[in-house]
């Protein structure tokens, strides 16, 4: 869908706010949207779930309550914990239940209950505690999983993973209808309205691949941009140019990801506002950072002429020491954990490629408006944060670019002997439509801080810490078109405690 066929829609989504669809009743499987667990601590977890209606175009009615229970094993028959939640009608009819008093570092599994109709068992898994020695910890992290572009046989294989948590860094839908060689289809245009974004993340969580990931191991989530709507930054966005009009579809996006994410109810989002970013720590093995890049930031550097030509060339703006990709609260709580941080390894969990990419030929220099070298001077105090961390070793994990990425990050890119001050991995795509492999080894040639780089597949990553190095493996979808394809090991790396930059294994 154009800019002009979204706009025309913004009439139906906010001019005619009495316009509601008849309440339903409960359908048959009620939970057909599948369960999900989250937010992993010592001692708790969120539990998630959305009621369904009979007939998915229309919406429950009042407020219904909903049965859970936690067991210590997989047939539910030593329960530790149960309750009741309230699923409401202002919320979706989803149900975030924050379950507290459980031991650290064991697997739990759960259900639902709703008018005498069970769903699926879900398993979980609670972080160590904080000061315990871990001997290893293990996460997959993903991003990008374009609904069209192909099916979700990379979640098939990450759910039989042995993992401690999945590490999720944006676009787990997708606004817009994009790309060539569709599997399947969105069938209607651009979300602007709650309901809207309902419908778009029920079609996406309707997928029994993406359930049984969900339903296999916890999830830490962040968002990247098109939970909302591509490239936008703080308030402004391409596509919308009324920033009020704008924060009123962002409104929407936000309460539509809380409502479909396991995460607590104590971050609810308040209108337009929803503060995402958090901090997990895994034993004295780990301590990861969950950064949302996209609420706080400046507008693309020379905007809006970079909304039209993606690439900054010989754009001045872009070395402004004021602008922002995380705002300067984010920035601050940044600082201020990794100044404390004392775990062996810093995981900082983040939207898109961090390290340094100049496309430019001939002398010339040319950036991406979007990523980070939009944003140089801020990735620079990123960096200096990390750099006066008491803990020497730190691994960026990112998504976005549909492709895969290996870099050593460096405060100063024009100075070739300038310390490497973390490793960073790109995990490709799950399903959206990669980069060409071309592309991606042109760029990598010219920035010879890139160590690999690897388009036209689709994948994920994994990475296993123990106390002396940090292996990160590369897993690629076969056919992404198949819904039966293999998986498959792409690239290994490690990365040696003490030692920042990644090996090929």
């Amino acid at each position: 869908m154009q800019r002009r066929s979204f706009i025309a829609g913004l009439g139906s989504a906010f001019l005619l706010p009495g316009l509601a669809r008849a309440a339903a009743p409960l359908a048959a499987e009620p939970f057909g949207l599948g369960i999900a667990s989250g937010r992993p601590q010592p001692q708790s977890v969120v539990l998630w779930t959305r009621l369904m209606a009979d007939n998915p175009a229309e919406r429950l009615g009042t407020a219904i309550k909903v049965g859970w229970s936690v067991a210590e094993d997989e047939r539910m028959q030593k329960i530790v914990r149960s309750g009741e939640a309230t699923a409401e009608p202002q919320w979706g009819h989803s149900v975030h239940v924050d379950v507290e008093g459980l031991k650290p570092r064991r697997p739990y599994w759960y259900r639902f209950t709703v008018q005498g109709k069970a769903s699926p068992i879900g398993r979980t898994r609670t972080a160590p505690d904080p000061a315990e020695r871990l001997a290893t910890a293990r996460f997959a992290f993903a991003s990008c999983q374009m609904y069209e572009h192909g099916f979700y046989s990379a979640h098939r294989h990450m759910a039989g993973e042995d993992l401690d948590a999945v590490l999720f860094v944006g676009d787990y839908i997708y606004e817009r209808s994009w790309g060539r060689e569709h599997v399947r289809r969105h069938e209607t245009g651009i979300p602007t309205s709650i309901e809207e974004f309902r419908d778009r993340y029920a079609l996406y969580k309707f997928d029994p691949d993406l359930q049984a990931v969900h339903a296999a191991h916890p999830w830490i989530v962040t968002w990247d941009d098109h939970e909302v709507t591509n490239d936008y930054a703080n308030d402004s966005s391409p596509d919308v140019r009324d920033p009020g009009l704008f924060l009123r579809i962002r409104a929407a996006a936000y309460q539509a990801f809380w409502e479909h994410m396991p995460l607590s109810n104590k971050v609810k989002p308040s209108g337009p506002s929803f503060r995402l970013y958090d901090r997990y720590r895994f034993g004295d093995l780990a301590e990861v950072f969950v950064l949302d890049d996209r609420q706080y930031r400046s507008p693309n550097a020379c905007f809006p002429e970079s909304y039209h030509n993606r690439y900054l060339v010989d754009c001045a703006d872009r070395l402004d020491p004021a602008r922002s990709m995380l705002g300067a609260e984010q920035e601050a709580w940044f600082a201020d954990g990794m100044k404390r941080a004392s775990a062996r390894w810093n995981l900082v969990a983040q939207q898109t490629l961090m390290a340094q990419l100049d496309s430019g030929k001939d002398g010339k220099h040319r950036f991406w408006a979007d990523g980070w070298d939009g944003y140089p001077m801020a990735r620079q105090k990123l960096l200096d944060a990390v750099t006066a961390s008491p803990t020497r070793d730190t691994l960026v994990l990112g998504g976005d670019v549909h492709s895969f990425w290996t870099a050593d990050l460096k405060r100063d890119y024009a100075a070739a002997r300038s310390l490497v001050v973390a490793t960073e991995f790109v995990g490709g795509s799950i399903t959206s439509q990669p980069q060409a492999d071309k592309t991606s080894q042109e760029r990598a040639s010219r920035n010879p801080h890139i160590r690999y780089a690897k388009g036209g597949v689709n994948g994920y990553g994994v990475v296993t810490l123990d106390a002396r190095h940090a292996a990160v493996t590369f897993r690629t979808v076969d056919k992404v078109k198949e819904r039966s394809s293999p998986v498959s090991d792409l690239a290994r790396f490690v990365v040696e405690a003490g030692q920042p930059g990644a090996q090929r294994a």
